[in-house]
């Protein structure tokens, strides 16, 4: 019996998202479940497993036809010993998933930091592994980012390379020495919008969402993008303040790394992004070392939420077939 088959799960603060993979790469299997990370690190593990043993039943398959387990992770992980360092949405720390797993699979397992196994998945499914260095970029809840040089995933001396969320800016969006400053994720990511949009709303100026925040309503990347459709002029305001500082650091992150591709995703991309990549290249011409800009391509992925289920082919390569 052939084992042409992976499992890959999206492990969120909230969801678990699973899919099945088959030689041909084409999911052909999918299941959703809650993390309960309130309940514990037992429930997470005892939902991963479920999560795999639906999966199985649902196409019929056994342990036997699977080669690997992917995992992708919200946080600092160590793929080579299968700790999570630190992953604050799951409320883990100094924890091995893969060791607790292990106890209820024979299925080899891999973990990797989930907007990396992202990374891995558009470059191998989107971008048939043609890039060489290049940064990927998903804005979100927060900001997360991979790094790819000469082809390959860099994880930097301790699994942390790629964290451009928590690069320090100003309130412009430039980057910035200053203790006194946010974070680029405080300038630019979804909970940053939102926060600005409150602080507008608060102050009596009008806004189609004024509603939500009033009822207590978390407002998403969705809602966000019927307002901007609507003419609506805060979230306009904010949203373009958002684009402007992610130009402005990938412009210096740019310059600093010499990049060939830039890859944009997540929620908020996802629903805005044909208003905001125009306004992003703008501010990243405006802010990259002058002649650079000239070589790098900048585009939203194509794959949404299936690009880290793509990355476990790449994973599995990399750690099972030693590619």
């Amino acid at each position: 019996m052939r084992k042409d088959l992976i499992i890959t799960i999206d492990l969120g603060g909230t969801k678990i998202l699973s899919a099945l993979i088959n030689s041909k790469n084409q999911i052909i299997g999918k299941v959703k479940l809650p993390t309960e990370v309130e309940k514990g690190k037992r429930y997470i593990i005892k939902n991963i497993v479920e999560s795999i043993e639906q999966l199985k039943i649902e196409k019929g398959i056994t342990d036997k036809e699977i080669k690997a387990v992917c995992l992708g992770v919200p946080g600092i992980v160590n793929p080579h010993t299968g700790v999570i360092e630190f992953a604050p949405n799951l409320a883990l720390k100094k924890f091995n998933i893969k060791n607790e797993l292990k106890k209820f699979t024979s299925i080899p397992v891999f973990i990797e930091n989930d907007v990396n196994l992202a990374g891995l998945g558009i470059k191998k499914y989107e971008l048939n592994d043609s890039v060489k260095n290049m940064a990927v970029v998903f804005i979100g809840t927060g900001i997360g980012g991979a790094l790819f040089f000469n082809g390959r995933l860099y994880r930097g001396s301790t699994f942390f390379a790629g964290e451009i969320g928590h690069i320090r800016v100003n309130k412009k969006g430039a980057v910035s020495s200053s203790d006194s400053d946010l974070s680029f994720e405080m300038t630019a990511s979804r909970t940053a919008i939102v926060n600005g949009i409150k602080k507008d709303l608060k102050k009596k100026k009008k806004s189609i969402l004024k509603n939500y925040t009033s009822n207590g309503k978390v407002i998403k990347s969705r809602m966000l993008q019927s307002a901007l459709k609507n003419g609506d002029p805060v979230v306009a305001r904010h949203i373009k303040s958002a684009s402007e500082s992610i130009g402005k650091v990938l412009g210096s992150v740019t310059t600093l790394l010499n990049l060939d591709t830039i890859i944009l995703g997540g929620g908020v991309i996802e629903a805005m992004g044909s208003f905001m990549l125009p306004k992003i290249k703008t501010s990243f011409n405006k802010s990259v070392l002058k002649g650079l800009e000239k070589n790098v391509k900048i585009f939203a992925t194509k794959l949404g939420d299936d690009a880290p289920l793509y990355g476990g082919l790449a994973l599995t390569e990399e750690f099972l077939e030693g590619k």
